[in-house]
């Protein structure tokens, strides 16, 4: 599979203190890759390492197989967490500037504001704009050059729902046209509906990388769906039978984590001898949040 990003034992510090710790990561082409991690954990610092505005202390960087020089960034279009758009100019003009700003001949102005959905407000001025609007200039400045990967840090971050949904949806019209698309963020929801492969960053160090729908896979126990919600009196003997190893319920539906030694069909025997009626046992698979969590308290 081809290899859009690499980062190879990649170190930056910052004010005397090391934000990242020799990080490594793949990202493959096409991939629509979410950077994970709380506030403060390194995910704007290795997106600005990755644009050349900082310089790592050590590490390799390559897009798409060459070293990371400024010819090969070329191939990027980023958007950062400011817009970096000038208020009193109008959508076209604001493009237009920064085509000439990047050395873009020909700019196709209203192709890519029609890609973005802003078609007809070329002669808007920005400064009215709303704040999703102003993300799809953005984003829109981005693809001027036509580059094959996107960068995009906290892409839908001070969003209103619909600006979120706005730019979700656009983000994957991207990936369709065959963009790779990083971006950070720590909306778990978000990276979970869009992403295929995701990297989680705690403390300056990768916790986890891989695939969503793989990483997923490892989670624990079983899921037991019920026709209806289980009553409360349930519940209190369900917590007396240690074996199952009963950790809660979600509406109709009960967590199990049991012993190595507990199957499913023991499980669904001592559960109909119980009193329960049940409509499907499946093993579980583990949410983004559950993840998340589990790899932030193994670091405190």
């Amino acid at each position: 599979m081809d290899t859009a990003i690499s980062l190879r034992g990649v170190r930056k510090s910052l004010g005397g203190r090391e934000v990242l710790r020799g990080i490594s990561l793949e990202v493959y082409h096409g991939d629509v890759f979410g950077y994970l991690g709380p506030n403060g954990a390194g995910k704007t610092t290795t997106i600005r390492v990755l644009l050349g505005l900082l310089t790592a202390d050590s590490g390799e960087i390559l897009l798409l197989g060459e070293p990371a020089s400024s010819g090969a960034r070329m191939k990027l279009g980023f958007v950062l967490e400011s817009d970096g758009l000038f208020d009193g100019l109008t959508a076209a003009e604001n493009l237009s500037l920064f085509a000439r700003l990047y050395g873009v001949r020909s700019p196709e102005v209203e192709k890519v504001l029609a890609l973005v959905g802003l078609r007809g407000k070329e002669r808007g001025r920005v400064g009215t704009f709303s704040r999703g609007m102003r993300q799809r200039l953005a984003l829109a400045r981005a693809l001027l050059h036509d580059p094959e990967i996107l960068v995009l840090d906290e892409p839908t971050a001070g969003l209103d729902p619909s600006g979120q949904m706005e730019v979700r949806e656009l983000i994957r019209e991207l990936a369709t046209s065959g963009k790779t698309v990083f971006f950070s963020s720590h909306n778990l929801d978000e990276v979970e509906r869009l992403c295929n492969r995701i990297a989680l960053i705690h403390r300056g160090e990768i916790r986890l990388q891989g695939g969503v729908e793989e990483l997923r896979a490892g989670g624990q126990g079983y899921a037991v769906e019920l026709p209806t919600e289980p009553p409360s009196e349930m519940l209190t003997k369900l917590q007396h039978e240690e074996r199952l190893g009963f950790k809660g319920v979600q509406g109709q539906r009960l967590i199990f984590e049991p012993g190595d030694d507990v199957g499913i069909s023991e499980l669904a025997q001592t559960l109909s001898e119980l009193g329960l009626e049940i409509e499907a046992i499946y093993r579980r698979r583990a949410s983004l949040e559950e993840l998340y969590r589990q790899i932030l308290a193994e670091g405190e």
